[in-house]
């Protein structure tokens, strides 16, 4: 049998889609080692420049170490670089988001293709196990309706459409029945979840949390404006991970109207002080370096910042990306300019971060992955990274925390 490698790249939903291929490969063997596969699909991440750029680097870098391999370009990047890679002959093959199901008739193709599909298609694969995971991705919702001027998702993902409830149930059953005790809800904006079919995320967790095996249910980015009274009753649930990733983008007024954002500062600071008063970590996504973002906007927006009770933060540099509103906007910010306000922000947090750690460091609850020579590494309730140096096999266990020194780069204990 042919060997085929899947290399993945991007956001958890990313992953889940690379399970789902994985789940309906059947005349091929699954490798692990990408130098000695005769395939190997990509599933690309075009949110940024620097995505595509690791896409087309690691493309070029396989097609030196491995020539007579077949690549097949997957994923975002198939909607927005796939034509032009596929006409300079860089790929064999180019597959949508919607072809993702055909996988196993895809691969045995023997010329070059360009499949793209459709935008509209949703998922009814119900995926069994997650090869080499830990804890479980569970894709609730494709695409998004929001019109960031930044964004380009929406063009490569499409509209929001939530999955099916009933399949949604049916595959954590399954993985739950399989072992898997934490899962981690995902999609492109999950908190749209449910909007097209007459029910909501909050309705979902509830279900969710009454299965068998369900331990601890983790929630990929929200927006502010999807969380309402419903969810915020689910807060105190002993089965929620103590941690939300809200998506600010920024807290200058004036970069959120320039950026077509649905929140504004004063809603949002009573909406965290709300949720960290609940004993929650809080977690963020924020754009430096937007056009527009003057040295006015900067301090007014890091002044904020450091109001906010902030303890995670996935910062970007800002990313002209083509058919964009913010890619036609003046005002641009220097590259050097917004690495150094990146790095102010973002040492910032690690410092709330560190300080977060010292206050909440009694029972917490660990999901350790997989080890080596002895240290074992997983994430807390509050999605805060934990070292466990043990002479007992730990891989893919619970422990619970009660002892250990919290360092600047993470926690750590011994068992």
């Amino acid at each position: 049998m042919k060997k085929v490698f899947f290399k993945t790249f991007g956001c958890r939903t990313n992953q889940f889609d690379t399970q789902v291929m994985m789940s309906k490969v059947k005349d091929f063997e699954l490798s692990f080692d990408e130098l000695n596969s005769d395939i190997v699909v990509v599933n690309s991440c075009t949110v940024t420049n620097g995505a595509d750029s690791s896409v087309r680097n690691y493309i070029s870098s396989l097609k030196r170490k491995n020539p007579e391999a077949k690549v097949i370009l997957a994923g975002c990047g198939s909607h927005s670089k796939g034509e032009a890679l596929f006409e300079q002959n860089r790929v064999f093959g180019v597959m949508g988001h919607s072809e993702k199901e055909k996988i196993n008739e895809i691969l045995k193709h023997q010329e070059p293709f360009y499949q793209i599909g459709d935008l509209k298609h949703i998922d009814s694969t119900i995926v069994e196990n997650f090869i080499g995971k830990s804890r479980a991705f569970i894709k609730i919702q494709e695409g998004c309706s929001f019109e960031c001027s930044y964004c380009i998702i929406p063009a490569v993902r499409g509209e929001a459409r939530s999955h099916e409830e009933a399949t949604i149930l049916a595959q954590v059953t399954k993985l739950a029945s399989n072992g898997f005790g934490e899962f981690i809800l995902t999609g492109t904006n999950v908190g749209s979840y449910g909007r097209d079919r007459g029910t909501s995320l909050a309705k979902l967790l509830k279900k969710i949390s009454q299965i068998r095996g369900v331990r601890r249910v983790r929630i990929g980015s929200l927006e502010p404006i999807q969380i309402g009274d419903e969810f915020m009753e689910l807060l105190d649930e002993p089965w929620m991970a103590k941690h939300l990733h809200i998506a600010l983008q920024h807290t200058s007024d004036k970069m959120l109207e320039l950026m077509k954002r649905r929140n504004s500062f004063k809603d949002d600071i009573k909406l965290f002080e709300k949720i960290a008063s609940k004993g929650y970590a809080i977690g963020t996504d924020f754009i430096v370096g937007h056009p527009g973002e003057s040295d006015l906007e900067w301090a007014e927006a890091i002044s904020r910042v450091e109001q906010l009770p902030l303890t995670h933060i996935h910062a970007f540099t800002y990313s002209k990306r083509d058919n964009t509103y913010s890619a036609t906007m003046k005002d641009i910010v220097r590259g050097d300019i917004a690495k150094v306000r990146h790095r102010e922000l973002t040492s910032l947090i690690a410092n709330k971060n560190y300080n977060f750690r010292k206050s909440h460091k009694d029972r917490l609850n660990v999901l350790l992955e997989g080890g080596k020579d002895g240290i074992y590494r997983g994430f807390d309730q509050y999605f805060n990274r934990m070292e466990v140096a043990s002479d007992l096999e730990l891989s893919n266990n619970w422990v619970e925390i009660d002892t250990l020194e919290v360092r600047k780069d993470g926690n750590f204990s011994k068992i």
